[in-house]
Order: C-alpha cells, then sequence, then structure tokens
C-alpha cells in the first residue's frame, strides 16, 4: 500500500500503460492542450489492479478533443459528449516475445473536459459547466482518492486534496466539505457504500454523518443511476459492507426499503431469527457458493428471499412466529421493487421466481418425494435450477451443526434423485411424448384452445408417470379426447 512519500512509485505503477497514455498526452500537448490520468484509473493504478479502462482529464473542449482522438483511436463514440465525455477504443499491438513482449492489448479510454456538475433541486440530470484548470476539476470528484491525477506527458503527480494518504489509510473522504460534494451529486453517497464494498475501505465518520442527514436527497437521483450503483456493490468482494452502511444510514429506506425493514423486533423470548442478520448471511453464503464469478441475479435473490416476512409475521396461540406464505409474498415484493428500479423484465422474472421457489425444498422432508414431485421440482424451476440449489443450500443458517448436517445430507439427496431422472428421462426438458402438430393429426383438429387443453394433459401425465412413449400416449390422448365429448 502507499504512502505520503511514495509518489515516485506512481510513475512506476504507471508505466506499463505509458505507451498509449504518454502517447496521447503527447498528443494532447501538441495542439495546445493539457492532458491528465485520473481518477479510478490513478488510484487502481496505485492499489496494483489498473485495467484497460483509462480516464483522461484535459483543458481542451469535446469538439477538439474529438479532432485529436479521431486519427489516433481505433473507434471513437460519442455518447456522453453531452456532458463532456469522449470515449474511444485504442488497440495496442502484440510486441516481440521474450524479455518485455507483451501480448496484444485493447484500451478503452474516456477523455473529459474539465468541468464542475451540479444538480438543481428539483432536476434529476446535472448541469455541466467546464472549468479551466486541472486542479478545480479534481475538487468536484467524489472522493480524495479519486481526485489524484497524473499529468501527462511527464507522469507528473498531482494530488491537492491527500488522496495518496487517505489511500494509505483505506479511508474515504471527499475533497471538499461532503455536504457540498452530496448535494452536487447525491449519488455519491451511494457511491461511498459502493466504493466500501468494493475496496474494503472505511468511510470517514464525517462523511456517514452527511450520508446520514442528507439521505432524503437521493430522491432527485434517477433509477437507472441508482440501480446501477446498487448492482456494483452488491457484485463487488465485500457487498454485505456497503448493505449495512446504506442500511445505517438511512439511504436503504429510500432505495431499498424492503431491505431494513427485515429488521424486525425480536419477541422477549426470541422465538425467531434476526431477519436482517440472516439475509446478509445468506447473502455471503450464497456468495461462497459462486463458481464463475459474481452472480447477480443469485446475490440479488439471497438478499431478497425473505421480505415477504415482515408482512405475514403472525404470533400464533401456541407463541410460536409464523411467516405463512412469506415466498409468494416476496416474490411480489421483489417485482414491485426491481420494476421500481428498472430492472430488465428478465432478470426481475428470475429473481422474483428464486423468491417464490426458495422453500419447496422444505416440503421435501426427509426424502419422502415422490418422482413426479422431483419431476415438478425440475419443472418449476427451469432454467434457475443450479441457483435454486445454491439459494436453497445458502439458506441454512442454523448454528445447530446437528440440523444443518441433516438439511446439507437432505437435499444432497434431492440433488442426487434429479441426477438419476435427468439420467433417465431428459428432465432438463420435460415436454409430453407428444408435440402439438401429432395432438392435431391424431384428433384431426385445427389449430385452437383444444390443442393446448391436450398438450397440458398429457404434460400432466408425463409429470406424473414419466416417460409414456409414443403408442401409450396415443392411447392417453384418445381417451382424455373421449371424455370430452
Amino acid at each position: 500500500m502507499p504512502n505520503a512519500n511514495n509518489a515516485a512509485q506512481t510513475q512506476q505503477s504507471h508505466h506499463r500503460v505509458e505507451p498509449v497514455a504518454e502517447d496521447l498526452g503527447r498528443r494532447f500537448r501538441a495542439a495546445g492542450f493539457r492532458l491528465a490520468l485520473v481518477g479510478g484509473s490513478v488510484r487502481d493504478t496505485l492499489l496494483g489492479r489498473l485495467g484497460h479502462d483509462l480516464d483522461f482529464t484535459t483543458d481542451a473542449r469535446p469538439e477538439q478533443v474529438l479532432k485529436i482522438l479521431r486519427p489516433w483511436a481505433d473507434a471513437v463514440w460519442e455518447v456522453g459528449i453531452a456532458f463532456g465525455t469522449v470515449g474511444a477504443r485504442k488497440d495496442v499491438p502484440a510486441t516481440p516475445a521474450g524479455p518485455g513482449g507483451e501480448a496484444a492489448r485493447s484500451f478503452q479510454v474516456e477523455v473529459t473536459t474539465y468541468r464542475s456538475e451540479a444538480y438543481d433541486r428539483a432536476s434529476r440530470k446535472p448541469e455541466v459547466s467546464y472549468g479551466d484548470t486541472l486542479e478545480e476539476d479534481l475538487v468536484r470528484r467524489d472522493f480524495t482518492v479519486n481526485a489524484m491525477a497524473v499529468a501527462l506527458p511527464g507522469n507528473d503527480f498531482v494530488d491537492p486534496y491527500g488522496g495518496l494518504d487517505d489511500l494509505a489509510a483505506r479511508t474515504l473522504r471527499t475533497p471538499g466539505t461532503p455536504e457540498a460534494s452530496f448535494s452536487d451529486d447525491p449519488l455519491r453517497m451511494l457511491r461511498a457504500a459502493r466504493f466500501a464494498a468494493q475496496l474494503d475501505f472505511e468511510v470517514a465518520p464525517e462523511v456517514v454523518a452527511a450520508m446520514t442527514a442528507m439521505a432524503d436527497r437521493i430522491g432527485i437521483v434517477s433509477a437507472e443511476r441508482v440501480r446501477d450503483e446498487l448492482n456494483k456493490l452488491i457484485l463487488s468482494d465485500h457487498p454485505i459492507k456497503g448493505l449495512r452502511l446504506l442500511v445505517d444510514t438511512g439511504l436503504a429506506d429510500r432505495v431499498l426499503p424492503e431491505l431494513p425493514a427485515l429488521r424486525l423486533e425480536r419477541d422477549e423470548h426470541f422465538r425467531h431469527k434476526d431477519v436482517y442478520e440472516h439475509s446478509l448471511t445468506v447473502l455471503e453464503q450464497a456468495i461462497d457458493l459462486e463458481e464463475d464469478g459474481p452472480d447477480l441475479i443469485l446475490r440479488l435473490a439471497a438478499l431478497l428471499h425473505d421480505i415477504g416476512k415482515p408482512k405475514t409475521r403472525r404470533f400464533e396461540p401456541d407463541g410460536r412466529v409464523s411467516f405463512h406464505h412469506h415466498e409468494v409474498v416476496g416474490a411480489k415484493l421483489t417485482k414491485a421493487r426491481m420494476t421500481a428500479l428498472k430492472y430488465p423484465n428478465d432478470q426481475i422474472k428470475d429473481v422474483s421466481r428464486l423468491v417464490e421457489l426458495h422453500l419447496r425444498f422444505h416440503g421435501y422432508g426427509s426424502g419422502e418425494w415422490t418422482d413426479s414431485a422431483v419431476r415438478r421440482y425440475v419443472r418449476d424451476a427451469g432454467p434457475l435450477l443450479a441457483r435454486l440449489h445454491k439459494l436453497t443450500r445458502s439458506d441454512s443458517t442454523t448454528r445447530n451443526q446437528r440440523k444443518a448436517a441433516a438439511l446439507s445430507r437432505t437435499y444432497d439427496g434431492l440433488e442426487g434423485r434429479i441426477a438419476e431422472l435427468q439420467e433417465r428421462e431428459e428432465l432438463d426438458a420435460i415436454r409430453p411424448d407428444l408435440d402439438g402438430n401429432q395432438i392435431m393429426r391424431i384428433l384431426d383438429v385445427p389449430p385452437g384452445p383444444v390443442v393446448g387443453k391436450a398438450y397440458q394433459h398429457l404434460l400432466e401425465l408425463r409429470l406424473e408417470n414419466g416417460p409414456l412413449g409414443e403408442e401409450a400416449a396415443v392411447t392417453a390422448l384418445r381417451e382424455w379426447w373421449a371424455s370430452q365429448a
């Protein structure tokens, strides 16, 4: 980790992108402008995690940036030009093998004119005005660790707000007052939680205080921007850290109110779990089961699987606490919240379905399910079956080791039965033994509702009895048709 005396490390760490950054810096200088690598690119360089996304800032206006980038870049796009940003792709060919040789690389570059952006009190969109100096540009940035720059060409390190010290201390502070920063762009409050989760940093007390005092301000930010920040937080290495910060500051009450609502008061006899803590633990355990990197659908389902409990909690006459049908209510609440946050329809459908199905396994008892019930479990999960396996296993947070082991063995048994049936019956594509065309030919009927009813009848037979074979399916279809007369 860097400290305040090793600015030289910045140049050394930056060296590996120097051919691209230095070349671009020389082009801007030749055109009479200044250019600096800035923000997360400098922070990640110092953390030893720089990728191929490079952020620059300049005193050149967007039209002038375009003139410099077009002959240099392999592709240029103007999607952010209204906010002073021009994007580009620069492909770097491979160098010869041997010492110092490198594979071909492709850099995504964003060059933004010095600017100052602030929200009008009633607006969801920032007003953009251009600045004249690098220091003026840096002070408007969200956190000091993102307010460092490397001036190009030459690799001169610029750190007017102590970002290097904060990076060494693993602390998130704002360049100016947090109140002014969050007033300029309230989304920065969510970014504080997101960076805490991504970088495993602590948020300075004065920043937490401002987040708490200004939580209502997040209401002017568009749902799409809020959703994108939440996704980055949830997909980070330490999402629990960020989520706790959102709940503790009151921001979650505004953007994901179902989460703090899980902090149900426990009755004096502690007859039910702390649902909030349970949900965070389930998320943590689901992450441990991921196999191919962060899975947004699984993580959202793990976090939200019990959000139906507050609305369904009942204190029974015998003193027990029940949450009957909380999975059904939770699925509806999940759909409503994700819709409000403008999630894509397919993601809403998948997460809601997992929430709805997360209790299904508990009807399995000690393994008494019939083959028919196992088939229906697979059919209902569909392409979500692998995620449902992970969610169900994650949902066991009991401290009773004997009970936890029994649940695990029972689910092992269910997965084993599914595997056996899949091998025998191709469960991944459960369908009747006859398709629609065959049904129409055998019954001599045109396309219409009757074909769908016949298809559904054969599907129920398939689920109940397994594959019938074509001859038995035809007989069953004719018997059903005769009963419809």
